[in-house]
């Protein structure tokens, strides 16, 4: 560094070296040596500690306080770092300690050192409770290195802003000097001069050069200026101890006033007779004590809400009241004047009295209020709701005594509060639903596999309890809502009709004069008239609570009957409050169905008409499957079903016959929509339920795949949960029994649908195994490729998936699934509805299996056909050869069209047995019976059978017939001896002779060719019989 830059800074900043110790002593450090006399210069420095800066800023900040605006409280931070750098927020360490410090803002103010009430021992004990000695260490570093940054930052501030303080400084003592010599002789100050000034001044700062002092261009106006022209007047204000510190002034008029006072009230003060009065007061105030602290106790009471205080001072109070009416009346009658005593009696006892009365009547009015805003929810717990707050009140007013009845006010509050929920309830949840439901009506249906994998969710373990996965969210959002509602509405528990009902149980009570035993009768029984109900009164009771339970019932008519609201404009917009009793609440209690979850500003337009299903129910959400609608429908039906019968069982229900047809209507009605609306969905679900169908085998048994588990899995699924819904078993039954049995009108329709279900899914599977005949092998009505999976793919079950790009692989499995569901599948669903619905199905089981096997016969003849027309043109086209017949006297081995036939088989062998194993015995027999009858017909096409021509004829009919043994039939052996006999026709006796005795030759060269095309034809040998019944035995000739 050069010499001339490092003078310039050791001379601006008054350093001796470039790398002080210590901060350099400044201008006036000794102005401070009396208060740091009594400790020495080194070891003063010497003993302060590096934390020591921080106590000089706390120091500061907490002198700083008591001038701070409003505003200096905003800069305490919401949260900091720890200032030991163990922990990234202090604010979170709290936290897990369980400190309110998110709602006591000043105990978190204590853990904040930006705040000026920062507490360290309380920070270390909450914060640091758990740290060790080794973490606290480390902790005093880190805050020893936070504060010496921060010090440094402050020697900074006040070394750039050291002319300031030092103007601040000169500034504040010329002010002081100037009070102090007010008034002084100006040519003492003239003689002075400027050291004059300086020697009143010890502690002043110099100022620099060419620095002119505020007061210096006053003029006139300055302190000086007057103090010439005003002389000893301005002296006796001077801050002198000579005019008493500036009271000098205005002492000397206090005085005159204090002696005036006491010539005008001294006097009256000391007069005898006052004196006497005032005694006379005192010993009054003193024997009627008691009378003037009722009031005051009233209003203590009053204001602690203490009734039962307010009661017995207020007794108190026309007790005395009473008394002092008897003095007075007493000396009306006896014609005497009354004695001063009395007479102070009967004064305090009237204001006693009238400040009372007022206070009773604000009481009266604040218990009126309170009375009819008493309403307390199903929902509250014991403590929050309160339920004997009313009966208080009550007993209150009655003890007071009013003209109104409170049991009839309360009541009829209590009426209008719950008829004004109910409609606003009803209407918002109307128009919420409908709001949903257009929502999802202008949307796109979902796609084909999000569909099936909804259809595929009635599988699986405890599928009866989860309805999340029925359906996609925003539908499942809507039933979920829909129930929400509807359990709000009619839980018996904690909804709206708990809350009726209760209403009509306690108007019982009052009516019955059971709730009224515990309330008292008033003063001398003022209030014994209003323990009573008038009969007008209890009519009207009966019926508002009549009227709330058809609200109920209509709204919920409304909702499940009627089409879907085309303008809710009317029922969006607010409704009016409208008045009730008197001084009632206008505001309904909260509850948690009526939170708005729409805008009433974004009301989408109406779902548009596409003469769908579901257009026609307002509680049907678009485009919804029959497992979702059943699921949640027949839960809303047992709410309904048990609320129902929560309302038979009132005394207003059973004392009207109407109320509980029409509560039997409402469930009637309201299940035969659901029902309809399921069965239409169903009936359209499961023509979708073709898309079961992914050609993958199904885990229990390798013949089949999944189609026929999740077939019946959904089945099964709608049936429970309609069963559910029709006889709506799980509802609380009333006494009266409005939940009846359905009627035949309503089984009918559901098994048409269930019997039409069972028909589409049949048809579906036929349309899987022939859809992609019609539009060739590479048809394309699968687009989204749900029904035909690649070959040796795995399906979502885990099961190895079949290659069903094949005609005949289709044709197999769909037959080997018909046979189970045939067997197994159709008897259980069939049982399992005439137990859950008590219906015999015994025509439509009849007709179902009929079609089961037209179905079957078709399937079956579809894959044969194209090979017995293969095996029948071999058999022919072989037998028909002119070099059929050998050129040897003995045929040594059977003729090729024997072996392409049987090679035939084998392939339809090893294609069954791998796909569906069940079934090869069944086609290979039929196969068999076909063949033999080529045979026989392509024998009869020859008119005359020689000798050799004969025995070939025997060996190729023998060496089919003893290779495919296992899989003969009386029909195939049948076949085979008209062979026989139609050979023998065409033969001569000559030639019937001679094969007699070429038989045992014949049989030795049969045996050898079993024996050669053993390896070949090995697949038709009989397999192990416990194999076989492992695979299933075969069916018979078809």
């Amino acid at each position: 560094m050069a010499a001339e830059i490092e003078s310039r800074l050791l001379n601006h900043y008054r350093l001796t070296t470039l790398y002080p110790s210590e901060w350099p002593a400044r201008d006036g450090d000794d102005d401070l040596s009396d208060s740091d006399s009594d400790t020495p210069g080194p070891d003063r420095h010497t003993s302060l500690s590096k934390l020591s800066a921080l106590d000089r800023h706390a120091s500061l900040r907490s002198h700083s306080s008591t001038f701070k605006s409003p505003d200096t409280a905003n800069l305490v931070q919401k949260d900091e770092p720890d200032p030991l750098g163990l922990a990234p927020s202090v604010l979170r360490e709290l936290r897990q300690r369980h400190l309110p410090v998110e709602d006591d803002l000043r105990l978190r103010n204590r853990f904040m050192l930006s705040s000026t009430t920062f507490s360290p021992a309380l920070f270390l004990s909450q914060v640091h409770q758990t740290a060790s000695t080794e973490d606290l260490l480390r902790g005093l570093e880190t805050l020893g290195r936070s504060i010496e940054k921060k010090s440094a930052s402050l020697k900074v501030l006040v070394e750039s802003n050291f002319e300031r303080f030092v103007r601040a400084k000169a500034t504040i003592d010329n002010v002081y000097t100037e009070m102090r010599t007010q008034g002084a002789e100006p040519e003492a100050e003239n003689k002075n001069g400027v050291a004059g000034v300086a020697g009143r001044r010890p502690h002043s700062r110099h100022t620099s050069k060419g620095q002119s002092h505020f007061r210096s261009a006053s003029g006139a106006l300055s302190p000086m200026s007057k103090g010439v022209a005003g002389g000893p007047e301005k002296r006796k204000n001077a801050l002198l101890k000579e005019s008493e510190y500036g009271v000098l002034g205005i002492k000397a008029p206090l005085i005159e006033v204090a002696i005036k006072a006491e010539e005008v009230w001294g006097p009256a003060l000391g007069g005898k007779e006052k004196e006497e009065g005032l005694k006379a007061v005192l010993a009054a105030v003193e024997q009627n004590k008691g009378v003037l602290e009722v009031g005051g106790a009233i209003r203590q009471a009053i204001r602690q809400r203490d009734y039962d205080t307010v009661l017995e001072k207020y007794a108190q109070a026309r007790e005395h009241a009473l008394e002092a009416k008897s003095i007075a009346d007493a000396a009306v009658q006896e014609n005497v004047q009354l004695e001063d005593p009395d007479i102070h009696q009967i004064v305090v006892t009237a204001r006693m009295w009238s400040d009372v009365e007022e206070q009773i009547t604000k009481l009266k009015r604040d218990v009126w209020k309170r009375l009819v805003e008493t309403h307390f929810r199903m929902t509250q717990t014991a403590d929050e709701r309160k339920s004997d707050a009313h009966m208080e009140l009550i007993a209150v007013l009655l003890q007071l005594g009013v003209d109104e009845n409170p049991i009839w006010v309360w009541l009829q509050s209590r009426y209008d509060h719950l008829r004004n929920k109910l409609a606003r309830t009803m209407e918002h949840f109307v128009v919420e639903l409908e709001i949903m439901r257009r929502k999802l009506a202008n949307v796109e249906s979902p796609p084909a596999k999000a569909l099936l994998a909804q259809l595929r969710a009635a599988e699986g373990p405890g599928r009866k309890e989860r309805g999340g996965d029925l359906d996609s969210p925003a539908i499942v959002t809507f039933w979920e809502r829909m129930l929400q509602v509807i359990n709000g509405l009619l839980s018996h528990r904690d909804g709206l009709l708990a809350e009726v009902i209760e209403f009509w149980e306690t108007s019982q009570s009052f009516i019955d004069g059971r709730a009224q035993k515990s309330l008292p009768i008033g003063i001398d029984g003022q209030s014994r008239v209003h323990h009573r109900l008038s009969e007008e009164k209890i009519h009207q009771l009966r019926s508002g609570a009549t009227e709330l339970i058809t609200f109920i019932r209509e709204k919920l008519l409304s909702f499940f009957a009627d089409p879907p609201v085309d303008d809710i404009s009317a029922l969006v917009s607010p409704v009016p409050q409208t008045p009730t009793t008197p001084g009632s609440a206008s505001t309904l209690s909260p509850n948690p169905i009526n939170r708005s979850t729409f805008d009433p500003n974004n009301i989408p337009p109406p779902s548009p008409i596409r003469g769908s299903a579901w257009e026609a129910y307002a509680f049907w959400p678009p485009n919804a499957n029959v497992l979702s609608g059943v699921h949640y429908l027949s839960r809303a039906l047992v709410l309904i079903g048990s609320a129902a019968s929560e309302m038979a069982d009132l005394s207003i229900s059973k004392s009207s016959r109407k109320q509980t047809e029409d509560l039997k209507a409402l469930i009637s009605i309201v299940r035969e929509r659901c029902v309809a609306a399921v069965c239409s969905a169903w009936t359209a679900d499961v023509e979708r339920c073709r898309t079961f169908e992914d050609w993958t085998r199904y885990a229990e048994r390798r013949d089949l795949t999944n189609f026929p588990a999740r077939f019946m899995a959904f089945e099964e699924y709608v049936l429970g949960d309609m069963q559910r819904m029709l006889y709506i078993s799980e509802a609380v039954r009333g006494g009266e029994g409005v939940v009846v049995p359905p009627s035949a009108k309503l089984l009918s329709t559901v098994r048409v649908a269930f019997v039409g279900s069972l028909y589409k899914a049949l048809s579906g599977m036929v349309e899987n195994a022939e859809k992609n005949i019609k539009g060739g092998e590479g048809g394309g009505e699968d687009p989204e490729g749900l029904t035909v999976p690649l070959a040796g793919a795995s399906g979502e079950d885990g099961g190895r998936a079949f290659d069903a790009s094949a005609r005949s692989v289709r044709m197999l499995l769909t037959l080997s699934n018909l046979s189970y569901l045939r067997s197994e599948t159709i008897p259980h669903l069939l049982s399992t509805f005439e137990t859950s619905f008590t219906v015999k199905l015994t025509d439509e089981s009849k007709t179902i299996r009929d079609a089961l096997t037209q179905i079957d016969a078709r399937l079956f003849q579809a894959y044969v056909k194209p090979k017995v027309d293969k095996l029948s043109a071999i058999t022919t086209a072989g037998i028909a050869d002119p070099a059929w017949v050998p050129k040897t006297a003995r045929p040594d081995d059977a003729r090729p069209y024997v072996y392409e036939v049987l090679l035939s088989l084998v392939l339809v062998h090893t294609e069954v047995s791998t796909t569906s194993p069940t079934l090869t015995n069944q086609i290979l027999s039929y196969l068999l019976e076909q063949s033999s009858a080529a045979l026989i017909s392509a024998f009869r096409q020859r008119a005359r059978y020689t000798l050799p021509a004969l025995m070939q004829a025997t060996l190729d009919v023998e060496f089919i017939a003893q290779t495919l043994n296992n899989y003969t039939t009386e029909r195939a052996g049948e076949t085979q001896s008209q062979i026989y006999l139609a050979l023998d026709e065409r033969t001569d006796n000559d030639a019937r002779v001679r094969l007699q005795a070429e038989l045992p030759e014949m049989r030795a060269l049969l045996k050898r060719l079993r024996e050669g095309t053993k390896g070949v034809f090995g697949c038709f040998k009989r397999e192990r019989r416990g194999r076989r019944e492992e695979r299933g035995g075969g069916g018979g000739a078809r």
